[in-house]
Formats: structure tokens, sequence, C-alpha cells
């Protein structure tokens, strides 16, 4: 059997964006080997597209090396604003390759996000976060609408516990993947949750302030993309201390009635 290799150390979203890379391997035959953070590609393991998965890269010899990093043969990132899982496919010689919009993951039983309204009012850097009052208005809307809302704390928001009400804590990304799916709506930011959620098929609203939409687009079938569109947008990581582009009544005036549509 030829064996493949595939190298991706960051975060959670951009090791999610390299899994159409894998799933391309499996149905081409090759038993894959995952490197980089094992607690994302755990969630590749459990859809039966990484065979193995290690921390550091094994010194055995491959048929096939897809290495992403700044010294490997495929850059991390796009030369220009395109999507970087596009890319990603086309470096890897998969320019026309079909790959799954969901992931084939199975629902946790009895999970706690059943049916009611995620929120992720968080992000791997602050410079993407709006103020919290955003996420409690808009947790205040739904919940006049008879909604139930759970706010997601994870590895990177330990800020947010005793600033939101109800929450479930998670540092497990499968166990976060398997929970979520369950979910009837998720609104959060530019995060590896928020491609989580996207990815496993849930209704997935993603707000954008300095951050790029278009290079870092979850994938997903559900994927409502929000973003004030300004000129100066996106500018991430060299971000301006005023942060128009995360206007909290501009931002709730676009996604309110986006709300209304998706909870119909």
């Amino acid at each position: 059997m030829r064996r493949a290799l595939l190298y991706r150390r960051g975060g959670l979203g951009d090791t999610l964006l390299t899994f159409p890379l894998l799933e391309v391997l499996k149905r081409n035959g090759f038993y894959t080997t995952a490197v980089g953070n094992t607690d994302y590609f755990a969630i590749a393991g459990q859809a039966g597209w990484a065979d193995r998965i290690l921390s550091e890269r094994p010194e055995e010899e491959f048929d096939l090396v897809f290495d992403i990093s700044l010294e490997g043969n495929i850059p991390p990132f796009p030369a220009g604003r395109r999507w970087v899982l596009e890319h990603y496919l086309e470096r890897a010689g998969f320019k026309d390759a079909d790959f799954s919009r969901t992931l084939p993951i199975k629902a946790l039983p009895g999970s706690p996000f059943e049916g009611k309204v995620v929120l992720h009012p968080s992000s791997g850097s602050p410079k993407k976060n709006p103020d919290l009052q955003l996420f409690l208005e808009i947790e205040e809307a739904l919940s006049k609408k008879g909604l139930e809302v759970l706010y997601l704390v994870g590895e990177a928001d330990r800020w947010l516990k005793g600033r939101v009400g109800r929450y479930v804590e998670s540092y497990e990304p499968l166990w976060i993947a398997r929970a979520i799916k369950k979910a009837r709506l998720f609104i959060g930011l530019d995060s590896g949750l928020s491609h989580i959620s996207a990815y496993v098929g849930v209704p997935t609203v993603v707000i954008y302030g300095p951050s790029d939409p278009v290079v870092w687009r979850p994938i997903g079938e559900k994927v409502y993309q929000l973003s004030l569109g300004l000129e100066c947008s996106p500018c991430f990581p060299n971000v301006c201390d005023t942060r128009e582009c995360l206007n909290v009544s501009s931002l709730l005036e676009r996604l309110l009635p986006l709300l209304d549509e998706l909870l119909v």
C-alpha cells in the first residue's frame, strides 16, 4: 500500500482546513499519517481519513509528502486573497478533487448542546474578539424568542467564565465536534470552534472583523459569514485601535435579521 504523510502545525481551524487532503489521499488508496496537533487530527481519525496520528514527523520514507509549512512543499498561506483550502488542493495536485462538506462523524448521545443555540464569543486572538456586549445582546434576543442558549468555553476561552451565563467547558476537540453536531445553531467568531461547527453540519454564523472571510472560510454546507466589509478590512494581524469592523451596533443590525431567517 502506498504511504502518504501530511504535516501541518497551527491552530484548530488551520488544521481542519487540511482534512480534505487526507480524505482525497484515502480515496486514492493511501495509508495516511497525519503529523501535528494530535488532539486536532483525532477528528480526522474519527472520520476515517487519518490512519496514524503523530506529534512529530517520523524518520521514514513515504511515497507522497505534503509538508504545509514555511519550509515545506506547500506554503501555509495563499499568495493572494483566495480560500486557503483551494490553495492547498491546487498545490497538492488535487485542484478538481471532490471532498466532503460535512465530516462523517457520529453525534454524541446525550449532548448538552442538543436543540440549543451555541454562542462562542472568543477566538485564538483578542484582536479578533468584539466587545462581549455583542454576544450578550444576541443572547437576550434569542432568549426573547424562547430559545435556549449555551456558551461554549474552549481552550482559549477561560476568560469567559464568570462573565457569561450557562456554559459548557471542554478542551477536547473531538468531544466538541461530536457534541456540537446536535446543536440547532452556532454563532461565533473566526475561530477553530466555528470551523468545527460548520464542518459537522450545524448552521453556523461566523463573525469576521479584522480577519479575512475569503481566506479563512470554514468548510460546510450551512456557513453564514458576517462582515461589515470596510475598505480597511482585512487587516489582521496589524489591527487598529478603533476596530470599527467589530462595531457592536453595526454587527447587530446585520445579524439579527439573519437570525430571524435561520430560525424560521
